[in-house]
């Protein structure tokens, strides 16, 4: 017999099923909850675009403005070396005395027979006239007189004849004197006095080096060049002037403290390396520059404007060899994106596009997260000197504001 159900058995039915229901809804839900784990921690940079002075560090050999190899004119026995190896010497100063005598000798010699051709000269001059003169009263005949003419024509060419002959003895004399033929520092002398010498011969005595301004010889590709170029046509780079500004950087680090500027290019490209010369000068009043040293040339090619600087150890290869890097976007998401880099900076990437203002880039914890994930980001600045991370301190100055002109050289 069917047992019949009261209105309130009915209601406390209904009810122990809705209390059930919501204890098995309060598990479900706090099942999760205790599965959720902490965010990920990371650093980021916050982008600005900037001025950056775009610069080509190049390697280079320093070399001399002026060279000259000092041999001799004349031959004979070296009498005395005047100058000081290794010293500073002026243009025209007297380096080496050769034994004159014999050029003394053969000089009077062209003396006296000038002063002979001289004095045949007056002869035949007054026998000329003598001769012309009687010809006028028909005394003398056409052929004597054309005879004294010639004989005075050829008293002339020999006066001139003997003239040339001291000349040429003088140079001679005056080449027993080997002096400097350019200023700057004399290098070691290669035959001592009593060595015997012989005109042009084909060992140098010593060679001079001028140090003041001195040259640097650098090489750069033309791709490099093109690339120049074209990011100056498209308004990428500006140019900082006509004058273009080259710095050294030394062997031991330190950078050269006077500047130089560029003197020329090369006009064509060496078609086995691709590459073309560039010559810089530099004053050197120390002389700290030597020829044969080799410096690094760091030339200021422009200014990329509106540019952004990515820290080098924020960006990665994908396979394809694309730069990319990883961004913390405003709901602190993370997200990946690739862009093309122009050129290294210091510990920079620099970058003209695929990047806006107030961009927050990942330079620390990258590795540990993945694009879409959910993360706290801590705003950090990166040393460049050093590359140390350091927390940015908001009660001091926070820099530049966004957008601000900042010069970044290499």
């Amino acid at each position: 017999m069917p047992i019949k159900r009261t209105d309130n058995t009915q209601r406390l039915l209904l009810l122990g099923v809705a209390l059930i229901g919501l204890g098995l809804a309060g598990c479900n839900n706090e099942q999760p909850a205790a599965r959720q784990q902490p965010q990920a921690q990371v650093s980021v940079v916050v982008l600005h675009p900037q001025s950056v002075a775009v610069t080509a560090e190049l390697p280079g050999r320093v070399s001399a403005s002026l060279i000259a190899e000092v041999r001799p004119q004349v031959g004979g026995i070296i009498k005395s070396r005047v100058f000081r190896e290794g010293s500073e010497v002026k243009a025209g100063e007297l380096l080496y005395e050769i034994e004159p005598a014999t050029y003394q000798a053969a000089f009077d010699s062209a003396v006296a027979v000038q002063q002979k051709a001289e004095a045949a000269a007056v002869n035949a001059r007054l026998r000329a006239d003598r001769y012309i003169e009687l010809l006028q009263r028909n005394a003398a005949s056409q052929q004597d007189t054309d005879d004294a003419k010639a004989t005075l024509a050829q008293a002339v060419a020999d006066v001139a004849a003997a003239k040339a002959s001291v000349e040429t003895a003088r140079i001679n004399l005056d080449f027993t004197k080997v002096t400097a033929p350019i200023g700057g520092r004399v290098d070691r002398s290669t035959l001592t006095a009593g060595a015997l010498v012989t005109a042009n011969q084909a060992a140098a005595l010593t060679t001079i080096r001028q140090l003041e301004p001195i040259n640097v010889d650098v090489v750069q590709s033309s791709i490099n060049l093109l690339n120049f170029r074209q990011a100056v046509a498209e308004g990428r780079l500006k140019l900082v002037g006509n004058n273009v500004a080259v710095r050294l950087k030394l062997d031991t680090g330190l950078e050269y403290k006077l500047p130089g500027r560029i003197e020329f290019a090369d006009t064509s490209i060496d078609v086995t390396t691709g590459t073309f010369g560039v010559r810089a000068e530099f004053p050197n009043p120390d002389r700290l520059l030597l020829p044969g040293m080799f410096v690094r040339a760091v030339i200021e090619e422009g200014i990329a404007q509106n540019s952004f600087l990515l820290p080098q150890r924020a960006v990665s290869r994908n396979p394809k060899g694309e730069a990319t890097a990883k961004f913390v976007d405003s709901d602190g998401k993370v997200e990946e994106r690739v862009f093309v880099t122009e050129r290294n900076i210091g510990n920079n990437w620099l970058v003209n596009q695929d990047v806006k203002n107030g961009d927050r880039i990942i330079v620390e914890g990258g590795q540990l997260v993945r694009p879409g994930q959910t993360v706290t980001a801590t705003e950090v600045t990166i040393d460049e000197a050093t590359g140390e991370i350091r927390p940015v301190n908001r009660q001091a100055s926070l820099g530049p504001s966004p957008g601000a002109a900042l010069t970044v050289k290499n």
